[in-house]
């Protein structure tokens, strides 16, 4: 019997926790419309005494149906946007009918809602140029106003319970800066906070949340929404970026519309539901219409989406053809929809970049709406999937290098030829300072462009030096495509003579290097990687410092592999004695180079070479490189 009694608790508080937590993900029709055999809120107008403008200001109250001055309710601040006054939401947002018609359905707690003006100025009116310096500073000021002078007239006023817990934030546009910006800096006073479309007003994340483990501490719910088609986007999307890389729980939720009561009016209703209630902080991501376009998008292009759990949409104008697919390693079936366009959902994608192709009646295409790069043999499309742990590569307020484009003319290859080169920040403004030099390679199918693009190179190295975990160092990033196919020992050796009596010597003449061994390193990804070990291990006069990525000698073709291991045996004593660090990467098992790698490192045991092993999962993808760059960097050139 006691069993089954804790059996019915455990299932009832299952019960409770799924009511609590809303599970719509959009208004449905008529949820702003008037219903009138329900009972009704009511709108109030009260005045109060600012000490902080000096005058008496007003503001609107909506107490519930039922409300009873016995009782005790929790309190939720809407804010209006630049344009508007305490009555913006009342004329165009109708919160006193949404509101009913959820307490109607008991899909939210009782609760007040103050509806103040949000203009912090003894003219308060949304008259003459309402972008006025003046009248927009009053917007900042309204902060002191209304903690030192609203809430504490409204809690003398009504029945309200005066904790934090109790207590929320909101508002849309300029109201939604607002929300954001005092709501998450005042953390004591309220646990519930949301922006609608906020405006530029909204503080840069950093300053919003200083403290993100504070923030999670703190917070019941931090709601973040705009339209897709809103320009005000951006400012939402920043905040979002910085939430999520910091693990922030939060709502960052999109839906069609532009900067309009449409939007808004959905945001009230959403996030009403949520407040003064348990919350599924894990269920946070799945609230949103639309996914977010990928940062690799051409401009302003809103597919391919990718939802809160990575899955992407795809959608593709294609009235004419037969059949389309998108190859992204696994191949997915898009369906034909009436207007021409054909789409499909994903399923969850891995982190950071992948590339992928389009595939229109069997022929493989770059989708016209992502940027391309070339991988693959050929350009092809590339998609950025967010990463919390993709901070090291982020565009940050740092001080940041170039990445420059240096042609020249080889000898040993008889063609014109490029490299792009990383000069980190300051490089032309300290003359006389000369550099340490990372020569980087690619891998196959790739050319010099890969790890500036698809690796991120610069900003990488931008992020490590300007946190002084590494030296600041020039990095070439060359093109090792010698114009052969296969790996072989000729186009070997025709890369290391390009290495060696082309490129090394142009750097030199041509930018500020430290021109000597110990300031030189040599690292590569896959085909490059082996390049690296090629040239690298047989000149150990000219690097000290090599790095091999998801890279090992092919067991498969002794007739390739035995020679290099041939010249180490007999080497070793200067490989060891020359070589810093010999630094070994694998993207886990999953890389394809794994196996190869491991018994290449077995041989190494054998013949006593030393060096450092690590892996990072992930396969032999872009994700696991950018990752090996961010660690192999700071051992470099001390």
């Amino acid at each position: 019997m006691k069993h089954l009694h804790t059996l019915f608790v455990v299932f009832m508080l299952i019960s409770v926790a799924a009511k609590a937590q809303n599970t719509e993900k959009e208004a449905p029709q008529g949820f702003d419309v008037v219903q009138p055999n329900i009972a009704h809120g009511r709108i109030d107008t009260i005045t109060y005494d600012s000490k902080i403008v000096g005058t008496k200001r007003r503001a609107l109250v909506y107490t519930p149906p039922g409300y009873s001055k016995s009782k005790k309710y929790p309190v939720l601040y809407l804010l209006h946007g630049i344009g508007g006054d305490e009555k913006e939401w009342l004329k165009d947002g109708q919160p006193q009918v949404i509101l009913d018609n959820l307490y109607a359905q008991k899909k939210v707690q009782p609760m007040i809602v103050v509806l103040p003006n949000g203009r912090a100025m003894k003219d308060d009116r949304p008259v003459g140029n309402v972008f006025d310096s003046v009248k927009v500073q009053a917007f900042a000021t309204f902060e002191k106003d209304l903690l030192n002078d609203l809430i504490p007239y409204v809690e003398k006023k009504y029945p309200v319970r005066k904790d934090r817990e109790n207590r929320a934030i909101a508002g849309l546009s300029m109201g939604g800066g607002q929300s954001l910006n005092f709501g998450l800096g005042n953390l004591d006073k309220f646990a519930w906070v949301g922006g609608f479309s906020s405006a530029p007003n909204t503080k840069k994340p950093e300053a919003l949340v200083p403290n993100p483990d504070e923030a999670k501490k703190k917070l019941k719910l931090l709601w973040i929404s705009c339209g897709d088609n809103d320009n005000l986007i951006t400012f939402s999307k920043l905040t979002h970026d910085y939430l999520f890389t910091n693990n922030v729980p939060h709502v960052y939720y999109i839906e069609p519309g532009g900067h309009d009561f449409k939007v808004w009016k959905n945001g009230l209703y959403m996030f009403s539901q949520f407040l003064f209630k348990p919350v599924n902080v894990a269920a946070l991501p799945q609230y949103t219409v639309l996914g977010s376009p990928a940062a690799t998008n051409i401009r302003s292009a809103k597919y391919p989406q990718i939802l809160p759990d990575n899955r992407v949409i795809f959608r593709i104008k294609a009235p004419e053809a037969q059949k389309v697919q998108i190859d992204l390693g696994k191949k997915y079936d898009l369906v034909k929809q009436a207007d021409g366009f054909w789409e499909a959902t994903t399923d969850s994608i891995g982190e950071g970049f992948h590339y992928y192709s389009l595939l229109i009646d069997g022929v493989a295409l770059a989708d016209p709406a992502s940027e391309t790069f070339y991988g693959m043999g050929r350009m092809a499309s590339g998609i950025e999937i967010p990463f919390r742990g993709g901070d090291y590569y982020a565009l940050k307020e740092v001080p940041h290098g170039e990445v420059r484009i240096k042609r020249y003319f080889s000898p040993v290859t008889n063609s014109w030829r490029r490299y792009y080169l990383y000069t980190p920040a300051n490089y032309d403004v300290n003359t006389s300072e000369k550099y340490p030099v990372l020569y980087l390679l690619h891998g196959g199918g790739e050319d010099e462009r890969g790890w500036a693009t698809q690796g991120k190179t610069d900003l990488i190295l931008d992020n490590l030096i300007a946190g002084k975990k590494a030296k600041p160092m020039l990095v070439v990033m060359l093109d090792g495509n010698m114009g052969m196919s296969g790996f072989n020992e000729n186009a070997f050796r025709i890369f290391e003579n390009e290495l060696k009596q082309v490129v090394i010597p142009e750097v030199d003449k041509s930018y500020r290097t430290l021109p000597d061994a110990k300031n030189r390193a040599l690292a590569g990804l896959s085909m490059g990687g082996l390049q690296t070990l090629h040239a690298g291990m047989r000149n150990t006069q000219l690097f000290n410092y090599l790095g091999v990525f998801s890279s090992g000698w092919f067991s498969n073709q002794p007739a390739l592999s035995n020679p290099q291991y041939e010249f180490i045996q007999n080497n070793t004593a200067t490989i060891n004695n020359n070589l810093k660090l010999l630094w070994v990467a694998m993207g886990g098992k999953e890389d394809i180079a794994y196996n190869n790698c491991k018994e290449m490192l077995a041989k190494f045991d054998d013949m006593k070479v030393k060096y450092t092993y690590t892996e990072y999962p992930g396969g032999h993808t872009w994700p696991v490189w950018r990752n090996n760059l961010y660690n192999f960097a700071p051992l470099l050139l001390k």
